[in-house]
């Protein structure tokens, strides 16, 4: 009888190797790898060659291709994110910090299907009965009709399921705790989870239930396990902020049925997580004075345009290196940005600490931010006070020429809709409406470094 193979496997990356070793090769964990039974032949195999298969229709790319069908959970900020609502048949992957609000933000979309008459189940791994009942409870939705079972058992799961009608949506919480009895590893091991998704993803396509898998985030903030679970879902959302803060962010990172990079937001409250009517407001703060250091960006994030207020802080160092520290942006941007003003603007910044904040715990990765950037960064170096009402956006390139952006139109409707009167710009070719905004366009970093002195004209000079 031949001798049964084993595979040692990185429970971080996946990545597999022929041999025990500390550290995983592919990338770079320690302590990670453990032993895994070998994957049975693929059924048809013989001989280690696989049989004759039949061929499959191929068709064109044109044809008529009907639009699908979507649940509409009534959670507004939810809806957007997943593209209009969940599909019926689709898995989503919804990964997030522990106790940012991910079970409860489900807990409250199941009510309001079960309130609309749909079947929804909510499967826990990780909670007896009594404590989702409590927080059911706490949440005001404990006498709603939405069915609640507590197992770890992939096949145990999908009969239950399937008894009584497959439901529109099912919530599997979560994804490591699930186990699979024809695998011979621990709960939570590569293979366990990749067999568990497949059977669940499996199950969503036959029967046409959209199911909800809650994913743990290792300390880099990723989902835990192999990446090929995000590939084989529909859907990834992360579930982002911090548990000291009342307002999380919903971000769609992956969406075969709608656009990526949407985002939600909700506050957390008493009463569980509460729609943001109009984020703007939030991420420009609640009508204080303008102080130097501070500046108003229009960013757009997926479909949506929002205005954040940019902080920033520059203050002389004691240290013989300057210390750069960026919440909510790229510090490697920050540098850059830096440079420039110093190498083309002739900005005298670099002996300074220098301290960056995207007010309400927003992550801007956009390069529109970049006039804003370091606008502020000029405000707090001189005290110059930018004027309230006045928004921000444009690209810095590295030669100091200020670059226009994208969707300047929806921009620009966004601070008008909220009151703004001036608009500072990248000067452009072809210049777009100004639906009422007073527009600024600049061409050069010396043309900001003009403008943002000549705000208040009674302060210092720059050194």
């Amino acid at each position: 009888m031949a001798k049964a193979l084993s595979t040692f496997v990185c429970q971080s990356c996946g990545g597999t190797s022929s041999k025990w070793s500390g550290r995983c090769d592919a990338c770079g964990a320690w302590n990670t790898i453990i032993v895994e039974p070998a994957a049975a032949p693929i059924s048809g195999a013989k001989g280690g060659r696989l049989t004759a298969g039949s061929p499959t229709r191929l068709v064109g790319l044109k044809g008529e291709t009907a639009t699908p069908p979507r649940i509409v959970t009534g959670i507004s900020e939810l809806d957007r994110v997943a593209g209009g609502g969940f599909v019926p048949g689709s898995g989503v992957l919804i990964g997030g910090d522990p106790g940012i609000g991910k079970s409860t933000l489900l807990l409250q979309a199941l009510a309001e299907l079960a309130r609309a008459g749909r079947r929804v189940v909510y499967v826990s791994g990780e909670e007896a009965v009594a404590q989702v009942r409590l927080r059911a409870e706490r949440l005001g939705l404990a006498d709603t009709g939405v069915l609640l079972a507590t197992e770890t058992n992939v096949s145990d799961i999908i009969a239950t399921l399937n008894e009584g009608g497959p439901p529109a949506v099912a919530v599997i919480d979560s994804i490591q705790t699930l186990w699979a009895p024809a695998i011979e590893a621990a709960p939570g091991t590569v293979s366990q989870l990749k067999a568990g998704a497949e059977a669940l993803i499996r199950f969503a396509k036959q029967k046409g239930t959209a199911v909800l898998l809650v994913g743990h985030v290792t300390k880099e903030g990723q989902i835990a396990g192999p990446r090929v679970i995000e590939h084989m879902v529909d859907t990834v959302l992360y579930f982002e902020g911090d548990r000291g803060h009342q307002y999380r962010i919903l971000r769609a990172v992956k969406n075969r049925f709608g656009p990526t990079d949407e985002i939600g937001v909700f506050e957390m409250s008493d009463g569980g997580l509460a729609e943001v009517a109009n984020p703007s407001r939030l991420f420009m703060g609640q009508g204080e004075a303008p102080a130097p250091g501070t500046a108003v960006f229009a960013g757009i994030e997926g479909t949506r345009p929002l205005l954040i207020e940019v902080q920033a802080l520059v203050s002389p160092s004691p240290l013989g290196t300057p210390r750069r520290t960026a919440v909510g942006w790229d510090s490697n941007r920050l540098a850059m940005i830096l440079a420039v003003l110093e190498a083309r603007g002739g900005i005298a910044i670099g002996a300074n600490d220098v301290f960056l904040n995207v007010a309400g715990g927003l992550r801007v990765k956009e390069p529109a931010a970049d006039l804003a950037v370091a606008a502020a960064l000029l405000s707090s170096l001189t005290g110059t006070v930018i004027p309230a009402g006045t928004v921000i956006f444009g690209e810095i390139a590295l030669s100091g020429a200020i670059r226009p952006v994208g969707q300047t139109e929806a921009r620009l409707k966004e601070a008008q809709k909220l009151g703004l009167k001036e608009a500072v710009i990248a000067a452009a070719a072809d210049p777009p409406a100004s639906r009422g905004l007073r527009v600024k366009s600049l061409e050069t970093i010396m043309d900001l470094v003009a403008w943002t002195v000549a705000q208040d004209k009674g302060l210092r000079r720059i050194a």
